[in-house]
Order: structure tokens, then C-alpha cells, then sequence
């Protein structure tokens, strides 16, 4: 080996079969992206799905930043295929307020109760940020008048982001001790969640 090589350090903070599992999961969230339901009370223009799932999977398992990237890409690809760059906007914005604060807890508390506390602070950020992003985004791209988005607020906004985040936090937590132990290597398989 030459001097060169043995000094040599990797800082790749994600190794190839990270980055291939993120890729598996970021096509996964996508797929789900298209299996929406729109709740009864929300008018049909808010579609609740399950795509935030895999990326929430892959930020408890390689940190915050992993799960807001997959999360991220998954958002833009989805919105490459409808077409709908504001939507694509907001679920950026919702999904990384999501993912981001449920996995950085959990990356300090790496139990069960870690991650539960994570994802109902998740869906706490979830739902303000929301609302502040619709009362932004939905005047100015949409051109809905500010007080009818106001209107929305209690009736629609709020209870489909709780359940929205209820929903994709069950079942995180249903799923991400066995696909864990799957996707990363053996000395860091959790016990616990």
C-alpha cells in the first residue's frame, strides 16, 4: 500500500448497504404515497396515508437525518409523478417535522419509551407546523382567502395530522424492531423497540 492509501479515512457518514436500504425504503414510502384515503370530515382535499412510515423506520435506525432524506425524496418523487409541487411542498415541510424531532429523541433515548415519546412529540410538531404552513402556502399558491383557511383549522387540519401522525407512529412502532434487525448489522440490532 502507498502513504497515500493507509492515510486514507473514510468519512462517509452512510456505507453502501445504508445507502441501498434508504433507497429500498425511499421506493417503499413512494408506493404508499398512492394509497390514500381522504377522512370524511377533511372535503377531500387533505389524503391521508401511510408513506411517512419507512422513513420514520430509517431515521430511528440511522439517525434524523437519514429518515428526513428518505422522507424528503420520497415527497419530490411523489410530486414528480401528480404534478403537484405545492402538495409536494407541504409534505416536505410536514414530514420533516415529523421524522426529524420523533428520531432525534429516539437516537438519545433508544428504548420504547424513547420512541413513544418521539412520535407523540413528532405529531405535536406535526400538527403546529401544519397549520402554520397551510396558513401560509394554501393563500399565497392556491389563492384561498386567509380567514377560510382559519376556518379549517379545528374542523380539518388539526385532527387529520393527528391522526396522520397516530396512524404512521403505530405503525412504526409495529414494525420497526423486526425490519431493523433486517437492515442493520448485527452489533447494532436493538433489543428493545
Amino acid at each position: 500500500m502507498s502513504a497515500a492509501t493507509q492515510n486514507y479515512v473514510n468519512t462517509n457518514r452512510w456505507d453502501t448497504r445504508t445507502l441501498v436500504t434508504m433507497a429500498l425504503m425511499c421506493a417503499i414510502s413512494v408506493l404508499l404515497s398512492f394509497i390514500e384515503t381522504p377522512p370524511l370530515f377533511a372535503g377531500g382535499f387533505l389524503k391521508l396515508d401511510v408513506s411517512l412510515t419507512p422513513a420514520m423506520v430509517v431515521g430511528f435506525a440511522y439517525g434524523p437525518g437519514a429518515g428526513v432524506l428518505v422522507g424528503v425524496v420520497a415527497a419530490l418523487v411523489h410530486g414528480m409523478f401528480t404534478g403537484n409541487w405545492v402538495g409536494a411542498l407541504m409534505n416536505i415541510i410536514v414530514a420533516a417535522a415529523y421524522i426529524y424531532p420523533a428520531c432525534a429523541i429516539y437516537k438519545h433515548k433508544h428504548t420504547f419509551t424513547g420512541a413513544v415519546i418521539g412520535l407523540v412529540v413528532a405529531t405535536i410538531v406535526q400538527v403546529v407546523v401544519a397549520v402554520v404552513a397551510n396558513l401560509v402556502i394554501d393563500p399565497i399558491f392556491y389563492g384561498y382567502p386567509f380567514d377560510a383557511v382559519v376556518e379549517l383549522i379545528a374542523p380539518a387540519l388539526i385532527p387529520f395530522n393527528i391522526i396522520k401522525g397516530v396512524v404512521n407512529g403505530a405503525l412504526t412502532l409495529l414494525v420497526y424492531k423486526s425490519i431493523s434487525n433486517l437492515i442493520t448489522p448485527k452489533k447494532d440490532q436493538v433489543k428493545g423497540l
